[in-house]
Parts: structure tokens; sequence; C-alpha cells
């Protein structure tokens, strides 16, 4: 098959969702270990947390921001369709990620009395807990090809009595989905502490992150695992071309040996050499549900080019990506250099920290 226009806008979607999992996800997995934060440096911990994600969150989102606009400029009736029959989950998502960044900004800004702060740091946790599950309830949903099912019978037949379960609930309440949303969240969990490894120069938070990365990586390996097994029942066009296409054996040698990287990695605290192998298994994994789909944007029928907008629109938008690239990567460059330079690395001084 020829890899044409429609191919490198997909393309382009699948790239700006890989960034948002490997940055925005991270901030997620913030959430998730200011939620877990036990032991005497609990404080510190939190501390940790906010600081390292404070400068970079709202930054972070623009490839979300990304992903929707290429999709319903370049794929409309891919984005009409998911939004339709997944808008329960993607309203619930989109309530979670405001609710977290609000909830961040109050517990900042807003009194700093124990009682504000718990209330607040509640809301910002359990957020950044449940929004990573839905995202990948959606992914799971589309993968096992029932969104797609539901388009094409709302299509045919329209909207009927007693069909609302069938259309907009079934297709995305299965265990499969919500196997993808476990996979996700603990992908997030993983990423994020690792990353905080290189946040602190303190020895004992980093021994503390270093045991979560640890226990993540656990987690991401047994719900791998059970999203591949349930992929066999509930998306069988997944889990076959996980397990039987040309690719699909390189695909999983270099994942593996990615995450095999990013234990020992970590067990030997080489914390940056942790951080690159858990963002290739990250992107990998990813990278395997879009390899797995192709030429599908929503399984069973709708390909990418079927899905696609006119010639002239998708030309368009590339020109306006490219010239967006220029700007965007400059700037997001400049960013983390400032606000991620290795001398500002937090140090907790009298339970407080600073930059």
């Amino acid at each position: 098959m020829t890899f044409q226009l429609p191919d490198v806008l997909a393309l382009s979607i699948l790239v700006s969702l890989t960034f948002y999992v490997l940055l925005g996800g991270a901030d997620f997995g913030g959430g998730v270990w200011d939620l877990l934060a036990s032991g005497p440096r609990k404080r510190e911990q939190r501390s940790l947390v906010a600081d390292a994600i404070g400068p970079v969150w709202e930054a972070n989102h623009v490839w979300l921001i990304l992903v929707v606009v290429l999709l319903f400029t370049c794929f409309p009736p891919a984005f009409a369709g998911l939004g339709i029959v997944l808008h329960i989950p993607l309203t619930l998502m989109l309530i979670g990620i405001v609710l977290r960044g609000t909830a961040f900004t109050f517990r900042t800004y807003d009194s700093k009395r124990d009682d504000v702060q718990r209330r607040w740091g509640g809301i910002f946790a359990i957020a950044s807990l449940v929004t990573p599950v839905l995202l990948g309830v959606c992914i799971g949903a589309i993968a096992s090809g029932r969104v797609g099912e539901a388009i094409e019978s709302a299509a045919a037949g329209g909207f009927a009595p007693g069909t609302f379960r069938a259309t907009y609930v079934t297709p995305w309440l299965t265990p499969f989905a919500f196997a993808v949303g476990a996979l996700a969240l603990a992908l997030f969990a993983f990423l994020a502490a690792v990353y905080l490894t290189l946040e602190t120069d303190d020895a004992a938070l980093r021994e503390d992150f270093r045991r979560r990365a640890l226990g993540a990586a656990a987690a991401v390996f047994v719900s791998a695992v059970a999203a591949l097994a349930l992929a066999f029942v509930e998306a069988p066009g997944m889990g076959t071309a996980l397990v039987r296409s040309w690719w699909s054996i390189p695909l999983h040698v270099v994942t593996g040996a990615a995450a095999v990287s990013a234990i020992v990695a970590l067990w030997t605290r080489r914390y940056a050499i942790a951080r690159i192998a858990a963002a290739g298994q990250a992107t990998l994994i990813l990278w395997g549900w879009g390899a797995a789909q192709y030429p599908l944007i929503v399984p069973p029928e709708m390909t990418i080019h079927r899905a696609a907008a006119p010639e002239r629109t998708l030309s368009l938008v590339l020109g306006a990506l490219v010239i967006g690239a220029l700007v965007l990567f400059p700037s997001l460059w400049y960013l983390f250099a400032v606000f991620k330079r290795r001398e500002t690395a937090f140090v907790p001084i009298d339970g407080k920290s600073r930059r």
C-alpha cells in the first residue's frame, strides 16, 4: 500500500499523541504519586511532584489539542463518530483534565491551611488517577472495533428507542477497554516515577521514587499481559496483528529490551539511562497499537483514506504543521531549558522546596 498524504497526517496524530503520553502522561502520573505519597518524606514527595510539573504542565497539553485539531480537520467522519459514540468517557476525561488543572492551581495559590491543601490536593490526585484510565478506555474501545461497529450501525439505522446503551455505553464498558485503561495508568505512573528521580539531588527522595518506579514497572508488565490476553477475546483483529504481523516479533523484542534496560538502569541507579529507556518503552507500546490498527483509523471498516478530508485541506494542514513546528519545538526547548536545568533540581530545605 502506498504511503500517501492521509497517512502522513494520521502519522502526525500518532506522533502528537506520543508526545502527550511522554510529557502530559508523566504529569498525570505525578498526580498518582501525589495521591500515594507516604512515609516520613510524604510532604517532600508531594512538593517534588508539584515543583516538577508546575512550570510545564499547561504546555504539555498542546499535544492533546493538536491531536483533536488534526482529527476533526483531516478526518472529520472519524472525529464525528468517535465524539458521538464515546461522548460519555470523553466528557468525563475532559472534566478530569479541567478539575486536575484547576485543583493544582488553587492548591498552589490558595490558602496554605492544611484543610484547604487536603481538599485541593485530593481533587488533583483523584482526577490524575481517573483521567488516564478514561484515555486508555477510549483507546481500547476504538481498538476493539466495537466503536466502529456502533458508528456504522448508527449511520445505517439512526437512533432508535432502546439503543442508547448498545450505542453509547456497551462499546467502551468492556474488560479489554478497562485493561487498556489500567495499562495507561501504570505506564503514566512509571514514566512519572522515573522522571522524578532526576528532579532532585536529595538521595532519600530519589530512593523513594526509584522504588516506586520499579513497582510501577511490574504493574506495566502485568497490565500489558492482561490487555494482550483480553485482546484475543474482545479485539481479535488487534490481538492477531500484535502477534502474527511481520513486525510483531521485532516490536516485542525491542519493547522488552527497553523495559529490561529501564529496570536494570533503575536497579543500578543510572537514572538518565532509565529515563530514555522508559520513554522508549512507552513509545513502542503506543506505536504497536498504531501499527496493529493501520490502515484503519476506526476499526473494523473506517480506513484512513476513507475518512480523510479533501486533498486540498490535507495539504494546507500539512503546511501549517511544518510552520507550526518551526515555532513550537524551539519554544518548548527553551521552556524546558529554563525550568529543567540540572542546577535547578529540587532540594528540600526544612520541609520546603526551592528552585
